[in-house]
């Protein structure tokens, strides 16, 4: 006998959420725990932390649920959540620092792979970078916010965020070269 998935609706799952349905919840996490995990990654270096952010962030997002509303996307909404507590996550501990000093840190050499220009190596690469500066990139470059959004998020000047973002760049181009790629990057600015 072959057991078929029985597929379920988002809405439907997310309005039995709602109505406090574990299985609903479960459904909904197994889903999303994925691509929601894979954020938290690109923020916190440490799988296991990364992990502790995800849950805590589908916590509030179903403690949460009532204010989705159904304007856009569950999975932007999720998102959205997830880089948050990231935020929150890094704050707490301490991780982040916003200063004007220009980090001379060099990623150590990775084995010679496939193909440098693959997944791992390039989280391998942002994960290099001093947490102020991978925060600014990962807000700007990834998650699409403008400067003065990523201001009010972090609690700092517009001009420390372009700053950031600038260095972030310099940093990951210098990395780039030093295993003779020559890295095209485009400004949104």
């Amino acid at each position: 006998m072959k057991i078929i998935p029985v597929y379920y609706n988002e809405n439907d799952l997310i309005k039995k959420s709602l109505k406090g349905d574990s299985h609903a919840q479960k459904m909904l996490y197994d889903r999303f725990s994925p691509k929601m995990l894979s954020i938290c990654r690109q923020y916190i270096k440490d799988v296991q932390f990364a992990e502790d952010v995800m849950i805590n962030g589908f916590v509030k997002g179903f403690n949460k649920l009532d204010s989705f509303g159904h304007k856009g996307s569950f999975a932007g909404w999720l998102r959205t959540i997830m880089v948050r507590e990231c935020i929150s996550f890094l704050r707490k501990k301490q991780f982040v620092v916003y200063d004007d000093e220009v980090c001379q840190s060099q990623p150590k050499e990775l084995d010679n792979r496939e193909s440098l220009l693959d997944m791992e190596y390039a989280q391998y690469l942002i994960d290099s970078l001093p947490e102020g500066y991978k925060m600014v990139f990962l807000l700007y470059a990834i998650e699409g916010y403008k400067h003065h959004e990523i201001s009010e998020m972090l609690k700092i000047s517009e001009g420390t965020s372009k700053s950031q973002l600038f260095k972030a760049r310099k940093m990951l181009q210098e990395n780039l070269k030093l295993k003779g790629m020559s890295p095209k990057v485009k400004s949104r600015d």
